[in-house]
């Protein structure tokens, strides 16, 4: 049984016209107001995962490249760039070379970014590069810690009362099958969560609660505060303490030659080799 999302599974709701409209002319401006290029521009929130609402905003996350001389510089810069949040859109970004250290240390944002099927703007070789490089620098044990931590935290958070938040299931779901998916060696944890579903979650029951909850989610039902769910309550807590038996800590990163190599063929392919500028 293929579990069902929406019309079919893993299939993602177009941004309309306006709203990708309004998203590239943001982005337009940061690149002018920053003096930066956006490389790559997606869909990262619950809109990637598969599992939004109608009045879900929109987590647009970037990783974006400076001009040469700014990197030709001892001091310490910074790396992230945030617009203020209003109520539709949210968008951050990471300069290159940090998202390079984060792909160093099996980063699973990163990695989730990176398989977004909502891709908003792609300039230069630099992603499909990056995704070449995700199974050389993939780490189980890295990943697994992340996503255990981030259920522990929205368990203890929303969902260890007699009265939890509802749609906070979903935020702790994700995460435990998540460190399910890695423990069945199948790779690279996926963004979209019917994915996730289909590849471990083989209980009927469990799959029909969580299918319940989706379609409340997806038709704006009230998912506030109210009674446990029994059968998805019973499975979170079970994997939890099974989970957290059995955790590791990172191991050390990964070299990081590729990754230079990397760095400096983007920083020539994009600025191309005008170092002489002043910052």
């Amino acid at each position: 049984m293929t579990f069902q999302m929406k019309d079919q599974m893993n299939t993602h709701p177009k941004i309309n016209d306006e709203t990708k409209t309004r998203i590239l002319a943001e982005l337009a401006q940061l690149e002018q107001a920053e003096e930066v290029t956006v490389l790559y521009a997606c869909e990262s929130g619950s809109r990637a995962w598969g599992f939004e609402s109608e009045d879900s905003d929109y987590d647009v996350r970037f990783i974006y490249l400076r001009r040469t001389p700014w990197y030709l510089s001892i001091q310490d810069k910074r790396d992230v760039i945030e617009k203020p949040i209003d109520d539709e859109l949210d968008i951050s970004g990471w300069d290159l070379p940090k998202a390079l250290q984060l792909l160093r240390k099996s980063n699973p944002p990163l990695l989730e970014w990176m398989q977004s099927p909502i891709v908003y703007q792609q300039t230069s070789s630099f992603v499909d590069r990056l995704r070449d490089l995700m199974g050389e620098y993939y780490s189980p044990i890295s990943c697994m810690y992340h996503y255990l931590h981030m259920a522990e935290n929205n368990y203890r958070k929303y969902l260890k009362e007699t009265l939890v938040w509802t749609k906070k299931y979903f935020y702790v779901l994700r995460p435990v099958l998540a460190c399910i998916w890695i423990e069945k060696g199948l790779g690279v944890v996926p963004i979209e969560f019917g994915k996730l579903v289909d590849g471990v979650v083989e209980d009927t029951q469990l799959r029909t609660e969580i299918e319940i909850l989706l379609e409340k989610k997806r038709s704006g039902a009230e998912l506030d505060r109210g009674p446990k769910n029994r059968i998805l309550s019973g499975f979170l807590e079970t994997q939890l303490d099974r989970l957290r038996a059995e955790a590791q800590r990172p191991a050390k990163t990964r070299n990081p030659a590729t990754l230079d190599l990397l760095f400096l063929e983007v920083l020539k392919e994009v600025n191309g080799a005008r170092i002489g500028e002043t910052v």
